[in-house]
């Protein structure tokens, strides 16, 4: 079982998180790792947890968000939190595209004003 466990440096470099950030989502209750003294052990249950947490940082989800989602596993189930991740991946691609729209409408208005200021100094 205790190949099992990572220590809480293996823990940051696996998933290529500061120590601050893994203490953080410790305190937020996002992750209980078994603690034995002043040393923290990762199951695998934590790094399941924490692959999903990465998951859906990357995806733009806020830490409240994933949390919330945790919760429903262990509160309703396995089904209960897919139903809850279509909800919430519909909303998070609704809200993904709006921001591709304000960057590309950015990029194009930069270019512009790029453009208009180079060949005005005779860069073209």
């Amino acid at each position: 079982m205790a190949e099992d466990r990572l220590t809480f440096k293996e823990m940051c470099a696996k998933f290529d998180v500061t120590p601050r950030t893994l203490r953080y989502y410790e305190y937020i209750e996002l992750l209980e790792p078994d603690r034995e003294g002043r040393a923290r052990f990762y199951g695998p249950r934590e790094s399941a947890r924490m692959k999903l947490i990465m998951r859906g940082r990357k995806f733009g989800f806020s830490l409240e968000d994933i949390r919330q989602w945790l919760l429903i596993y262990e509160h309703e189930g396995n089904e209960a939190q897919m139903r809850a991740w279509v909800e919430m991946a519909d909303g998070q691609l609704l809200e993904l595209a709006d921001q591709r729209v304000q960057l590309d409408e950015a990029i194009d208005e930069l270019q512009k004003l790029r453009d208009e200021t180079a060949k005005t100094i005779g860069l073209e």
